[in-house]
């Protein structure tokens, strides 16, 4: 079996590419994956590093405004659909997947003129121009939300990388920390702008860190390459690490109670796998997409949602941190976050394709994927449980150190914002 993903230009777009490639990969190791991309996009880095073929096919963006540049529009598109073309001959593709961005568009014509049949992936809750296009020439449509504008398909999610989905964060908390240098009696707050870092959040972090870490919650931040240089710890007993970028997210879920973050596809989904409540500051760009990913999550009860004008140091100091320290506070927000989180959208949507590419109706009974048996694909609705007595259990030890660390001179021992019910 052959198949050709199309998807590129932002991690949004490949990194559930890449998530379906493994988990067809997994499924069947004879299947052979191309992912289709453009060298202007971070798959000339991201594809090759995971071990996948990769093949290129100019950019065609669309212009924003009525210029000259509308011209070349025709000409551009109709090399880009031919060489896109090429790919599906040379590669025998058996099924084409598109993802969205502005490879999707020409790989969906030239599908189309090849007749290749066309699965259908959209990860935000607005559909993009490419996938509107792709649509028109499949059933196969699937989505990660469940009321999608623009786009009618099926809600499974969006595929996220086995690593994360099958992690374990109360299992791997102590290491994880450990490996970030950070205590293990302490709560940790995680800031992160994605790859590159966000500078709003970045500056209302920097005014509030001296408070932070006075209340006893530890801060482990992702401020950017470029931005690394701008932050400044001030000394002090509370650890606050920062990196420049984060590899190994799986260990900085694990070593996090709460999280600051932007609020992409991709965040929001890992985030709602792993059970982790956040502080959503979506990104002002395009239709308010980052606001509606998050905003679910929130109207459930597992984050908090801050618009980037609205973000500051006292927002962070008056709004946040209280409820950073307030156990009950994240533990309901965990459960909340959890309940919502998708694992299997990648083994759901392998399924599908690989129907789709044997000549079969994706739905029906037929090829199984690891984690679904025959006969029940795993496209359901399948909350994430949380654990018997809460997302966090407390041991003893753990329990009295956290009320002795919150205690304060003349008063009484109160439950102390600690390691939120972390067993360990």
């Amino acid at each position: 079996m052959r198949v050709v993903l199309a998807g590129g230009g932002t991690a949004g777009h490949i990194e559930p590419a890449l998530a379906l490639a493994d988990a067809l990969r997994q499924a069947d190791k004879s299947i052979s994956v191309t992912c289709l991309g453009t060298e202007r996009g971070l798959e000339t880095r991201l594809v090759p590093a995971r071990g996948y073929d990769l093949e290129l096919i100019p950019a065609v963006p669309m212009p924003r405004s009525l210029t000259p540049k509308y011209l070349t529009v025709p000409g551009r598109l109709a090399s880009a659909v031919h060489q896109a073309g090429q790919v599906l001959e040379k590669t025998g593709a058996d099924v084409l997947v598109g993802f969205g961005g502005y490879v999707s568009g020409p790989a969906y014509l030239a599908a189309k003129r090849h007749n290749v049949p066309i699965v259908v992936h959209e990860a935000n809750p607005i559909a993009g121009m490419a996938n509107r296009l792709g649509a028109m020439f499949t059933s196969h449509v699937y989505t990660s939300h469940a009321d999608t504008r623009k786009l009618r398909g099926e809600f499974i999610g969006l595929p996220i990388r086995r690593q994360i989905a099958d992690l374990d964060r109360l299992a791997l908390g102590d290491e994880a920390r450990g490996h970030f240098g950070l205590r293990t009696d302490m709560p940790v707050l995680l800031v992160t702008g994605g790859s590159q870092g966000a500078r709003s959040l970045n500056r209302a972090l920097a005014g509030a860190a001296s408070a932070i870490r006075a209340a006893g919650v530890q801060i482990l931040h992702a401020a950017g390459p470029k931005n690394i240089g701008d932050v400044v710890v001030p000394p002090g007993e509370v650890p606050y690490v920062v990196v420049p970028y984060i590899d190994e997210m799986d260990l900085a879920y694990s070593a996090a109670d709460f999280v600051l973050c932007r609020a992409g596809a991709m965040t929001c989904a890992e985030l709602t796998a792993v059970g982790l409540p956040a502080a959503y500051v979506p990104l002002p760009i395009g239709n308010g997409e980052q606001r509606l990913n998050a905003l679910p999550i929130v109207q459930h009860g597992g984050g908090m949602l801050i618009d980037d004008a609205e973000l500051s140091a006292e927002w962070i100091k008056g709004t946040l941190l209280p409820v950073l320290t307030n156990v009950d506070r994240v533990v309901s927000m965990s459960e909340a976050a959890a309940s919502l989180g998708r694992k299997n959208a990648d083994r759901a949507l392998a399924k599908a394709v690989m129907e789709v590419a044997a000549g079969g109706r994706a739905g029906d009974p037929g090829a199984t994927v690891a984690g679904a048996p025959a006969g029940q694909p795993d496209t359901q609705y399948k909350p994430t449980p949380a654990p018997e007595g809460g997302f966090f259990q407390p041991t003893q030890e753990r329990v009295a150190s956290q009320r002795a660390a919150g205690a304060r001179p003349g008063q009484p021992s109160s439950p102390a914002p600690g390691r939120h019910r972390q067993a360990r």
